[in-house]
């Protein structure tokens, strides 16, 4: 089983920086994104068609599923319920937590795994395929930073509701009328403020998930198509507008990158991965006055972050300094103790200074922490090397 706190980093609405919350969305002006903003000239064409109405599918294997396993659970429990055994529970589907990569519906159901946006996209489809209500929320948890390759992210969560008319058991809004199935632990969304969202925005994270994964991965003609659909599905979505701008400065188009960038920022004001991004893009316009002017209100916005402290902590490692690199990782930790990047580099720190034991007990801590089947047997390997006195290479990804 993973570690509990690796629940935290189930990666959704991705938001790329590029080169190293859930506000409500406002009123958008006329003409100000959407497909005036679509460059498809300078990208290859899809290598695979991409339909809205995949993502929350259910393939023959989950209908299949539906008429017997759940059918059974649901005579025996009632809808809510019966549905949420027939998923979750060990004697039944026993799905797992896993962040390799967003998957649709039907793709979690085959691996029997997911993120959180893929798992609650999975048990909505069968929810909707039962008749029972749905509902969607995005939770505000503590800032989570995560990375990709080089891009930094910003990870949110969601939770799904099911509903009605049964007694309640976890609900996080103290309604009789609807059970809650999150994945977080309880203690970790406790007093955390939630925002509903409609299933059009849930399309369109999904869609920027599978964006900003192409982008760390370099398949940026792949990440162009997928970041285009996400605004289709919901042209409020300020973090689409985000990844579309790091997708055209990956090509070499800064113009079209400022204006993605710029709409970002009209739809969420302070949307800080949209800033930096554009700090970057402005500096390579030739127009460092504004680039400047811009930096200094995101520093006032963001006067420390884990992720600042990580980037110092690589220049420091980078350069040799290995006390202030593990001085400056040791601040990305306290920040954001459930990131396991962050423990890795740590890690390797103290053991350029010496200090085996430290490193030991952070290499054991990016493993807990690890947010893929595919990273935890990774960091697993690295310590029993790092036991053995063997050295070590870069983090997995």
């Amino acid at each position: 089983m993973m570690h509990t706190r690796a629940w935290r980093w189930a990666a959704l609405a991705l938001a790329a920086w590029g080169l190293a919350g859930c506000a409500p969305v406002g009123p958008v002006a006329p003409g100000t994104g959407g497909a005036a903003l679509f460059v498809d000239a300078a990208f290859a064409a899809p290598v695979q068609p991409i339909d809205p109405a995949r993502v929350f599918a259910l393939s023959s294997a989950m209908h299949d599923y539906l008429e017997r396993e759940i059918a059974e659970q649901v005579r025996a429990h009632g809808l809510q319920r019966g549905l949420i055994d027939a998923l979750y529970s060990k004697q039944q589907l026993a799905l797992a937590y896993d962040a390799e990569f967003t998957r649709n519906a039907a793709e979690a159901f085959d691996a029997r795994a997911g993120n959180c946006l893929s798992l609650a996209i999975m048990t909505g489809a069968f929810a909707k395929a039962l008749g029972l209500a749905v509902r969607y929320r995005a939770v505000q948890v503590d800032d989570s930073w995560g990375r990709d390759g080089d891009l930094g992210l910003y990870v949110g969560h969601v939770n799904v509701s099911i509903g009605r008319q049964v007694p309640a058991v976890r609900t996080i809004d103290n309604s009789p009328d609807w059970w809650t199935i999150d994945f977080l632990p309880p203690a970790d969304i406790k007093n955390q403020r939630t925002e509903p969202i409609n299933e059009a925005r849930i399309v369109a994270m999904y869609m920027n998930n599978r964006a900003a994964e192409a982008l760390a991965r370099r398949r940026t003609d792949d990440a162009y198509w997928w970041v285009r659909a996400a605004i289709q599905a919901d042209p409020g979505f300020a973090d689409a507008y985000n990844t579309l701008g790091v997708t055209y400065w990956r090509r070499g188009l800064p113009a079209p990158a400022e204006e993605a960038l710029h709409a970002a920022l009209r739809r969420r004001p302070e949307h800080p991965q949209a800033m930096g991004n554009l700090v970057v893009v402005l500096r390579q316009l030739g127009r460092p006055a504004e680039a400047d002017g811009l930096e200094a209100r995101l520093a006032r916005l963001h006067k420390t972050t884990p992720f600042a402290a990580f980037q110092r902590g690589l220049q420091a490692y980078n350069a040799g300094d290995f006390a202030q690199a593990r001085d400056q990782f040791a601040r990305a930790v306290a920040g954001s103790n459930d990131f396991h990047e962050f423990h890795y580099w740590l890690a390797m720190s103290y053991l350029q200074l010496g200090d085996t034991e430290r490193a030991a007990r952070h290499l054991h801590e990016a493993e807990a922490n690890s947010a893929t089947r595919q990273q935890q047997s990774a960091y697993a390997a690295k310590l029993a090397r790092l036991k053995a006195g063997a050295g070590d290479g870069p983090p997995p990804h």
